[in-house]
């Protein structure tokens, strides 16, 4: 009979363990449903914590804290969304605002208007203000098409000649804000698998930001690796703005007009889709863009 009351006595100390660690467990559940409900309503970076021992129940708290990071994560990343939507809309407005309130006020000043000279000099500001709108509306476009439906389309080209050729289409623009460019371009051809004209256009969008920037100075040079680099004085920049330069819709107060800032954007998501590397850095006032592309 000694047995019996044993094993009574061993199964009660059982179950009341066990019903003391139930109790506990379903405190720390209560509590942790406490915990949860105060950070989302308080919008805290807290994670939840947990005293049990419980093995099942930590790695249910550890999972929980994971979806809470992702879910911060994402909840970041909406918001510098929004305010980079907020502020692309308000870049957007403004600089289609400009070109328009000026052909308006040609448009006014040509109905009283009976002097020749006068009313071509005016049809002149309205065409180059029709000429500002007609680039803005191109970048928008373009920036729209290469972050939806563009796809590369590489083929085998000869990095020298393409790089001479852009450079010379901006001949004549450096000539008319005299600047002097520097190339060194080597002699032995570098061949390159590349998409063609999203190189054009990457070249033609850091040559533009170039006169945007430069003092009167650019120096060009291109590596036998495929690096190729754009440097300019740029005294007016700050390295913190250069960090923000590939930023869709980021413009530099400093920089001239009629810009989306989009032209830098899109030369980064171009190179990366073909596989590339663009960056820039900004040292001893000078303004250097790095474009690596894929020699074969």
């Amino acid at each position: 009979m000694v047995i019996p009351w044993f094993l009574c006595g061993f199964l009660l100390c059982i179950s009341v363990l066990l019903v003391l660690k139930l109790y506990l467990i379903k405190k720390d559940l209560n509590n942790l449903s406490i915990e949860f409900r105060n950070n989302l309503e308080s919008d805290t970076n807290n994670l939840l914590t947990v005293s049990t021992c419980d093995r099942n129940v930590r790695k249910l708290v550890a999972e929980i804290n994971i979806g809470i990071e992702r879910l911060r994560y994402h909840r970041h990343r909406y918001m510098n969304g929004d305010r980079e939507l907020k502020e692309a809309i308000t870049n957007i407005s403004h600089d289609l605002r400009t070109p328009l309130t000026g052909i308006c006020g040609y448009l006014e000043l040509l109905k009283d208007e009976n002097d020749l000279t006068a009313i071509k000099s005016y049809i002149s500001l309205i065409q180059n203000r029709v000429s500002c709108l007609k680039q803005l509306s191109e970048e928008l476009f373009c920036y729209s098409v290469v972050t939806s439906s563009w796809v590369a389309t590489q083929e085998n080209v000869i990095l020298n000649k393409a790089l001479e050729e852009n450079l010379l289409a901006f001949y004549g623009t450096f000539k008319k804000r005299k600047i002097e460019p520097v190339i060194e371009i080597p002699d032995t051809f570098i061949p390159c698998y590349i998409d063609l004209p999203a190189f054009n256009r990457i070249v033609s969008n850091i040559l533009s930001n170039v006169l945007k920037y430069s003092e009167g100075d650019l120096y060009v040079k291109l590596y036998a690796d495929g690096l190729i680099t754009f440097t300019n004085s740029a005294r007016s920049l700050t390295p913190v703005m250069v960090e923000r330069l590939f930023d869709r819709f980021y413009t530099v107060e400093t920089g001239q007009k009629n810009s989306t800032g989009l032209g830098l954007s899109i030369a980064k998501t171009l190179v990366d889709q073909m596989g590339g590397e663009i960056q820039a850095t900004y040292q001893d006032k000078k303004l250097t863009i790095a474009l690596k592309l894929n020699i074969v």
